[in-house]
């Protein structure tokens, strides 16, 4: 006699899970790449939420003999965290398509560092969780970006150990 809760809930599970294991890692594409390019306005438009930020980061970074560190022409001012973002949501969405996949792990990969250093000088610098008076709303959409692109990372951890593998052969040749 076979046990019908086994035969019943096996087939139904199994295609859940297929179908989260199918689309997650799109919506964790997408997810992570709207709330990137939606900074972007912001950002390439030097909003005063912008300099708000920028300009609190680099007064701290002054203060700690680096002036100009997250001014407009700084190593880390808006614009190059904005092209960063920019680069790793094209890459997130492009690799979307089946033969382009490999592009999500590179593409989180960079989320996950302007990221980390997003949430890092929310957290240990004068500009706090909630620069903008927004209840810490752009804070908490880092972190989501944050925990997205991790998650994305190990999705396609295959995918990325082979591009480092690809790129140490390239780098280090076999003798």
């Amino acid at each position: 006699m076979t046990d019908q809760t086994e035969t019943n809930d096996t087939p139904a599970a199994t295609g859940i899970l297929d179908k989260v294991k199918t689309y997650g890692p799109h919506a964790i594409a997408v997810v992570a790449s709207i709330v990137f390019l939606d900074s972007l306005r912001f950002k390439f438009t030097n909003a005063p939420e912008t300099q708000t930020i920028f300009g609190k980061l680099n007064d701290w970074a002054a203060s700690l003999g680096a002036d100009g560190l997250f001014a407009q022409t700084g190593l880390f001012s808006q614009y190059v965290i904005g092209t960063a973002e920019l680069f790793a949501s094209l890459l997130l969405l492009i690799g979307i398509h089946p033969a382009l996949r490999r592009l999500q792990a590179i593409g989180a990969l960079i989320a996950v560092g302007v990221m980390s250093g997003a949430i890092s000088f929310h957290l240990f610098t004068p500009l706090g969780t909630d620069p903008n008076n927004d209840g810490g709303f752009l804070f908490v959409m880092a972190c989501v970006v944050w925990v997205t692109s991790i998650l994305m990372l190990f999705i396609r951890r295959e995918d990325l150990f082979g591009l480092l593998g690809g790129l140490k052969a390239a780098l280090f040749p076999a003798r």
